[in-house]
């Protein structure tokens, strides 16, 4: 374990997101060593080691190595979607609607037809069958169904799971359409873990899946998309096109290998010590959280506004300024922690006590 040692974590205590984590010192000596081509040609061995590794790891045929998990969805979405007057369906907190200033709009020109997100991340089944437009279309006025993306882990409903048995009923109700199913599986590894099944059972019925290397995962930069030896082909062409061509990437590549092999058996860690801030945080008077609900390594909270007299942004200057703590809170009364390798059960207890004494100065 004296491998994930880091030297030069930073002197705050950052649960912003895991995509702040750094990598180990066993990453950077592979980024180090790592054997490097070119991979726009497809010469570079330590990226192609990477996709194939991920591939199998997924239960696909291939793999595709991008720069970030929106170029990464992006791709996917365009790929499947890649005739105009194209639909996708998606939940209305998806990561892909809500935080990727949609670029499959921009850029692709598929119209996206949201429904609700149910707290546990799901979408009804119901919801999405009444929204399907018929293929082919029966009238003009409609564009056509092409996809449907479900978000594993979701992450604004604070890092639920998708059960194998709710993507395996879209996955059918996608075969009885005859449309694609994509899965943005971000924290997928976060997922398996806490359900401890292999990845690949997660997303069997998915045609596509992105998950990100750069989150819990450590590596610094580069995501996976994977699907079926055509999809990927094609998946390529568009990675080319939007820029994610980056020749002797074997140096991130190196470390996205040990983010596959060596990262996931942390990530229990990281769960549990999520579920510890749970239980201390609903026990602040004026927070609202439910802290059985806490399933992966992200907790979200509600500031009560009827017991409180502070907003969650000004929360959180006061924490990184008096504790050098830094929080994400880019809405008035939600805050969100996402915990990660670096972060301990000290820092957690930390946290606590620093959130209960500045809320102290502000009961109503």
């Amino acid at each position: 374990m004296s491998s994930l040692t880091n030297s030069t974590v930073s002197h705050y205590i950052d649960v912003r997101s895991d995509t702040v984590t750094k990598p180990t010192a066993s990453m950077r000596q592979a980024m180090f060593e790592a054997e490097v081509g070119d991979d726009v040609y497809g010469d570079d061995p330590t990226v192609l080691k990477l996709q194939s590794m991920a591939a199998k790891l997924l239960g696909k045929e291939a793999a595709l190595f991008v720069p970030s998990g929106t170029m990464g969805n992006l791709i996917s979405v365009l790929t499947h979607c890649n005739m105009f007057g194209s639909e996708m369906i998606l939940g209305d907190q998806s990561h892909i609607y809500f935080y990727e200033q949609g670029g499959s709009a921009t850029l692709g020109r598929v119209h996206s037809r949201v429904v609700q997100t149910q707290p546990d991340g799901t979408l009804l089944l119901s919801d999405i069958e009444k929204v399907i437009r018929p293929f082919p279309a029966n009238d003009d006025h409609f564009p056509i169904t092409k996809l449907i993306c479900l978000e594993n882990t979701h992450n604004r409903m604070g890092g639920k799971i998708l059960s194998v048995e709710y993507t395996n009923s879209i996955g059918e109700l996608c075969k009885k359409h005859g449309i694609k199913l994509h899965m943005d599986g971000a924290r997928l590894m976060n997922a398996a873990v806490e359900l401890n099944i292999e990845p690949s059972k997660l997303v069997e019925s998915c045609d596509s899946v992105s998950f990100c290397l750069s989150k819990a995962l450590a590596a610094p930069v580069g995501s996976i998309i994977a699907g079926t030896v055509d999809f990927i082909k094609q998946a390529k062409r568009l990675r080319k096109v939007l820029g994610g061509g980056l020749r002797q990437s074997g140096i991130l590549a190196a470390a996205g290998i040990l983010s596959i092999t060596e990262m996931p058996k942390l990530l229990k860690n990281d769960h549990e010590n999520a579920k510890i801030l749970a239980v201390g945080l609903a026990k602040i008077d004026g927070i609202d959280i439910t802290a059985s609900e806490v399933q992966t390594n992200i907790v979200v909270i509600n500031l009560n506004s009827d017991k409180l007299s502070i907003d969650a942004p000004t929360l959180a200057s006061k924490l990184k300024a008096n504790h050098k703590i830094l929080i994400s809170a880019s809405e008035i009364t939600r805050i969100r922690f996402v915990i990660h390798y670096m972060i301990t059960t000290e820092n957690i207890e930390f946290i606590l006590r620093q959130i209960q004494h500045e809320l102290d100065q502000y009961r109503k």
